[in-house]
């Protein structure tokens, strides 16, 4: 049973209550939707389809919806534009329709409406997600005139990113807040924020959130992709959930060199404060139209292992082309053969316990005790989560077994490393137990002789206290 968890995007490919039972039997986890691709009444069947599974006891996924964001894109034209390296050609808001006196260069719209005022000569231009670079030689009122510095087919609404800027965007747009409205109405448990740039982001779309009566058991994860979120990295870790390192922009923001490292030092900074993270884009690009990863791929996910990141992700691999399931096994296979040869130890995470120092080194005592009397098992018993949250965050080396008694802490939980929840109604403790035990030996996940550590609250005084218990089953 691998550790790591895995996103799947869900799409044309694998929208089907078969393709999505086909997933998780794939070993999925969270099932995405990308709202840059909205169409509510198809969304509302795919989430229907993956209710009605999760009801049946077919499967046990989970939803996060990832919004479009700001962005800046070009405008829609009738005919493509083809550039050649080295070709000047005009950049503007203003329409393709738009006469220009004496030139016939090529003009790319966009909709971004201070592109004229925050770019100056020499500044560099990414279009179509770096895929065009472009160079700013001179500018007027109306247009910047640019050269290309390399050939390429420019399409309708293509990404444009302008590196190192500060632009001037709205954060949550209309049509984020409807997306959002609509996927809280659904059903959502987790809402990945695009082109995050900032604390004050996070804590407009918490308190939107809280404007449309949203239930609060919903998880934010920023998404990391732009130059001014690493500018701002400690404190959006701070207030958010989790965070997804989303290296598709990333990748046009930042000198493309510096995005092994740059990678690294967010995962650190996640594990350090106490957050679980995500590693998403490309990790499988190739699948969507072969059926085996090349040399590269199969690295970087085993990277993202070794980085002991709480999930990957997969996107147009799951979502759309040939080999969607095959593209969810894969990464599993990857991943639970690199973590099979990684030794878990507390002592990798010999950090500041921060906030709750004293419940925090008991738990960690637990983790070491498990790891020092070579138990198969850890099982928790949590009602607010912080337990089972504290447990993943040691990456330990067993199975963790969580147990909680509301849906709405199982929702937490799911996302997080190396934990398999269970819904249990409650008892006192030894019931508990005796419960948990059962339903792992109905499911075969412990065998007898297997040496276990458990660790629930007791309540006294109206304090809830933690209690460790080393137990062998018989």
């Amino acid at each position: 049973m691998k550790k790591t968890k895995i996103i799947t995007t869900l799409w044309p490919a694998t929208a089907t209550k078969e393709k999505i039972e086909a997933l998780y039997k794939a070993w999925a986890n969270v099932v995405r939707l990308n709202y840059s691709h909205t169409d509510y009444n198809y969304f509302t069947w795919i989430i229907n389809n993956v209710i009605e599974l999760n009801k049946e006891w077919k499967t046990n996924l989970w939803i996060l919806t990832d919004t479009k964001g700001p962005e800046i894109r070009t405008k829609k034209i009738d005919e493509k534009i083809i550039l050649d390296k080295d070709e000047i050609f005009l950049l503007s808001t203003l329409s393709k329709e738009i006469n220009i006196k004496n030139t016939n260069k090529k003009i790319i719209s966009c909709d971004y409406d201070y592109i004229i005022s925050d770019l100056d000569i020499w500044h560099i231009i990414d279009i179509d997600t770096w895929l065009l670079k472009a160079e700013v030689i001179s500018k007027d009122s109306n247009f910047l005139t640019c050269k290309a510095l390399n050939s390429h087919i420019v399409w309708s609404k293509r990404h444009l990113n302008l590196p190192w800027i500060k632009i001037k965007l709205p954060w949550i747009t209309d049509s984020d807040k409807e997306d959002i409205k609509f996927a809280v109405w659904l059903w959502t448990d987790f809402i990945a924020m695009s082109f995050v740039r900032n604390r004050e982001n996070i804590l407009e779309l918490k308190n939107y959130l809280k404007e449309i009566n949203a239930p609060k058991y919903i998880q934010i994860i920023s998404k990391i992709e732009n130059k001014e979120s690493l500018d701002n990295i400690d404190e959006i870790i701070a207030e958010s959930h989790g965070i997804m390192i989303a290296r598709w922009d990333l990748w046009a923001e930042i000198p493309y060199e510096t995005l092994p490292i740059v990678q690294r030092m967010i995962a650190t900074k996640c594990k350090n404060e106490w957050k679980f993270f995500i590693v998403a884009t490309q990790m499988l690009e190739t699948m969507i139209t072969n059926p085996i990863p090349t040399r590269a791929e199969v690295t970087d996910i085993f990277n993202a292992a070794m980085q002991k990141a709480d999930c990957t992700m997969l996107s147009w691999e799951s979502a759309a082309w040939n080999y969607p399931i095959e593209a969810v096994k894969t990464m599993s296979d990857i991943l639970e053969y690199t973590e099979s040869q990684i030794t878990y130890k507390h002592d990798y995470f010999s950090r500041n316990l921060g906030n709750d120092e004293e419940k925090k080194q008991l738990i960690k005592n637990v983790v070491y005790t498990a790891e020092n009397i070579n138990a198969k098992n850890i099982i928790v018993f949590t009602n607010t989560w912080f337990m089972a949250k504290t447990i993943a965050a040691f990456r330990p080396n067993m199975h963790v077994f969580a147990f909680t008694y509301t849906d709405f802490i199982r929702k937490k939980l799911t996302i997080l490393f190396w934990l398999k929840t269970f819904l249990l109604e409650k008892k006192s403790n030894s019931e508990n137990l005796e419960n948990a035990i059962a339903e792992l030996k109905r499911q075969k996940l412990i065998e007898i002789w297997d040496k276990i550590v458990t660790i629930y609250d007791i309540e006294k005084d109206n304090i809830n206290i933690p209690s460790i218990q080393i137990i062998e089953i018989r």
